[in-house]
């Protein structure tokens, strides 16, 4: 069972490595549920971290239908990635209806070779998800991040084990989405392949003074706090697994 951490900075990559996890998703936006990191996070991360590196590869926030110029965009970051030593990527792009986009985004996974790609979340915006686990091996994705099409993985317990007989050796299926030290025993028992988590903890922000009424963040965390994968959290959850 691969423990994988989405992590933010390289704060979160050095726990998430020290506390037994396998792989690490890195991502920026985090108000966006995941964007492309910068070049210098993903060098340094590079330096210090030696368990698998996968890069988020997305643009902007928001939906996974992709213009000619943003599927350029990936397709320079990508490039970025793996000049910097990525192990693989994190990508996925839909048509309007909800179908995977299987032409674009297996252009963009051959784009990446040798590198691997995870398909991300955007299979859980989907309307078949056993429609869509064919196209995403027809993409020729190493694995599927999901949590079932719920808001949180657990919820979809049944769906996930039927996922993950259906893709047999032919695709790996990552839970994800809501996943902790709690839950980890009963989704390791629906079959799937590895766990994803953020392990997420906050501690207070270095900056003491703040005007009131006034902040850069639409939601929680805002900059009273920083958000950093917990090593506590990562250890409990390999503990579980192991």
């Amino acid at each position: 069972m691969t423990i994988e951490v989405c992590a933010y900075s390289l704060e979160s990559c050095i726990n998430a490595q020290a506390g037994g996890a396998k792989r690490i998703e890195l991502c920026g936006g985090l108000g966006e549920g995941g964007t492309t990191p910068s070049a210098g996070l993903i060098e340094l991360v590079r330096e210090h971290i030696q368990i698998e590196l996968y890069v988020m590869i997305r643009p902007r926030g928001g939906d996974f239908v992709y213009d000619i110029f943003e599927e350029e965009i990936m397709k320079k970051d990508i490039a970025l990635a793996k000049k910097l030593g990525a192990d693989g990527v994190v990508l996925g792009i839909l048509h309007p209806d909800g179908q995977v986009n299987i032409e674009r985004t297996r252009d963009l996974i051959e784009f990446a070779h040798p590198m691997k790609v995870t398909f991300h979340r955007a299979f859980d915006l989907t309307p078949d998800p056993h429609k869509a686990l064919k196209a995403v091996i027809a993409t020729g994705a190493s694995r599927i991040l999901t949590s079932g099409q719920k808001p949180r993985a657990i919820e979809a317990v049944e769906l996930l084990g039927k996922l993950s007989k259906e893709a047999g050796s032919a695709i790996e299926i990552m839970a994800g989405g809501g996943v902790n030290h709690l839950n980890a025993a009963e989704l390791a028992g629906a079959g799937v392949h590895a766990l994803h988590l953020t392990a997420k903890a906050f501690r207070p922000a270095r900056q003491k003074f703040f005007p009131e009424g006034i902040s850069m963040a639409g939601e929680i965390p805002d900059e009273r706090s920083v958000m950093y994968s917990d090593i506590n959290l990562v250890e409990a959850i390999v503990q579980v697994v192991s």
